[in-house]
């Protein structure tokens, strides 16, 4: 790092002098020329706000500065799925063999053992230390809701996001399986809940004779609350399990206006080249998001005793972005039964993202997918991008080019709200001891 790099200026209006923005990332381009996707540029900083974006050495002379030495700069993160419920519970409750089946009988035995309100606050709260730490400004959590925890998770994320709004704005999922939208009183109880936590709908898809009436009930609830919904889907190899198709016709069936979006999707990486496009072409026609959690899916997808992984887990990617789908990726699950590693760190999620699913050569436009493309599908695309006028959340690298980008893990960052430098000191693991019933050496 610059040696001048650990410092803002301390004035109200100052200039990132010498910076590199990923061109995708500017609201408004800016009359520079790219090299991969990369533009130089002053961002001049006036109370808190991107007064201005100009070409490099166009800011005037006379205002204080930082000289980044062609560091990028970046708009705080996105991380658009997440389970903050379930996080850091791996240490009391590990999956035995690392795979699916395992990860969920684990949490479902920690859940109905542990999570209390207190639990689940702790737990969340550890985690949003962390993301804050890491650079994030929106995130949108899946809460397990079978009852009785969806009227004890929803509680806790609504005092959770009373209290850290204007630092991480939060949006919470009630995730269930999706033949639980049958039971008619329980269900009517969590649409409530989660109408009046302001969350969505979602739930966990899988084939069976009666999918098509548990999707319709799914859409009809969520059309009459008036909430958005978001899924789990196809997370698997068997290419026989496809309900991503089912859900694309169930949205255009109902002329569903809300937003949709569908997480994982690994199955469709294992169709025949036909049936892999027809799928993606309905799934644009219908206007869904999709994202892709690369980390989980490669963690637990093709794992057998005994056995190296055959494939990569992840959904087609780069196919889906290019029929038009807006497409993104997240971290997912933070060291729990699912996923046993991660610390909500999108720097992290993007460098693996680049190398699993091949996002680079080019990388023009890779930045998106943490930032610009994950805050539109949320609904809050203003957060996704550096404009004039907006508040200075930005994220500061010494790395000047992709290749350095990529090859570290960014320990150096300065996170910026507001203009100012926020701590990036990360929360220290054994303010978890407690919740394992002891102490670790």
């Amino acid at each position: 790092m610059p040696a001048d790099f650990a410092s803002l200026p301390d004035a109200p209006r100052f200039v990132l002098a010498n910076a590199t923005l990923p061109a995708v990332l500017l609201a408004k381009p800016i009359a520079v020329a790219a090299r991969e996707g990369l533009v130089s540029a002053d961002v001049v900083i006036d109370a808190g706000r991107i007064a201005a974006i100009l070409p490099t050495g166009a800011a005037p002379a006379e205002m204080p500065r930082l000289d980044l030495k062609a560091g990028m700069v970046w708009p705080c993160f996105t991380d658009m799925h997440t389970h903050l419920d379930k996080g850091h519970i791996s240490e009391r409750e590990a999956n035995p063999d690392g795979s699916f089946i395992g990860a969920l009988n684990a949490v479902r035995a920690d859940r109905e053992a542990n999570w209390t309100a207190e639990d689940v606050a702790a737990r969340m709260q550890f985690s949003l230390q962390a993301a804050y730490a890491h650079g994030t400004r929106l995130i949108r959590t899946h809460l397990d809701s079978l009852a009785p925890q969806h009227r004890i998770s929803f509680e806790v994320f609504k005092a959770k996001r009373a209290e850290w709004q204007g630092r991480i704005d939060l949006q919470a999922v009630a995730l269930l399986p999706i033949d639980a939208v049958e039971d008619e009183a329980y269900f009517a109880d969590l649409v409530a809940v989660v109408a009046d936590a302001g969350g969505l709908l979602g739930g966990a898809t899988f084939p069976g004779p009666r999918i098509d009436a548990q999707l319709d009930r799914l859409f009809a609830a969520a059309a009459s609350a008036g909430l958005d919904i978001d899924l789990h889907v196809d997370e698997t190899e068997d290419r026989e399990v496809l309900t991503l198709e089912l859900i694309a016709k169930a949205k255009l069936r109902h002329g569903f206006s809300g937003s949709v979006t569908v997480g994982h999707c690994c199955s469709l990486a294992r169709q025949d080249e036909d049936t892999a496009k027809r799928v993606i072409d309905l799934v644009a026609t219908a206007g869904i998001g999709v994202v892709s959690l690369p980390m989980c899916n490669m963690y637990l997808q093709d794992r057998h005793p005994g056995r190296t992984p055959r494939w990569r887990g992840v959904t087609l990617f780069k196919e889906l972005a290019e029929a038009g789908v807006p497409t993104a990726v997240a971290s997912d699950n933070t060291r729990d039964p699912f996923y046993g590693y991660g610390d909500l760190d999108p720097v992290e999620v993007f460098r693996e993202a680049v190398r699993i699913l091949h996002l680079d050569h080019p990388l023009d436009e890779a930045a998106r997918i943490v930032t610009r493309t994950p805050a539109e599908i949320l609904g809050r695309a203003e957060l996704g991008v550096i404009a004039e006028g907006a508040p200075a959340d930005l994220v500061l690298f010494s790395a000047r080019r992709w290749s350095e980008f990529l090859s570290r893990p960014q320990a150096d960052r300065i996170v910026m709200r507001r203009g100012r430098a926020v701590s990036r000191a990360l929360p220290d693991y054994r303010d978890l001891d407690w919740l394992s019933g002891g102490h670790h050496a």
